[in-house]
């Protein structure tokens, strides 16, 4: 059940942020996906370091409010990282 979370969670998350930075018709859904999960990640980190909310890291906490608008926040990061790479 916790990875069929971690996929919805990264999607929405990862679709929110593509469509903010502009990248949602390249994408896809696997890459909507995988940059959600990832931003989540970094988000999760970001979070810890400046000690505000929830991060979105870890199975125990995989759905909060705080935790998507972090994977969100993470995911927008990467792919503007992603945009000034390519």
């Amino acid at each position: 059940m916790n990875i069929l979370l971690w996929l919805i969670f990264g999607g929405l998350a990862g679709w929110i942020a593509s469509l903010i930075t502009g990248n949602d018709p390249s994408l896809g859904i696997i890459g909507n996906i995988t940059v959600g999960i990832v931003g989540a990640f970094i988000g999760g980190w970001i979070a810890d370091k400046v000690q505000i909310g929830s991060g979105g890291v870890g199975p125990d906490r995989p759905t909060g409010l705080m935790s998507f608008m972090w994977a969100v926040v993470g995911a927008i990061i990467l792919l503007a990282i992603i945009n000034l790479i390519f």
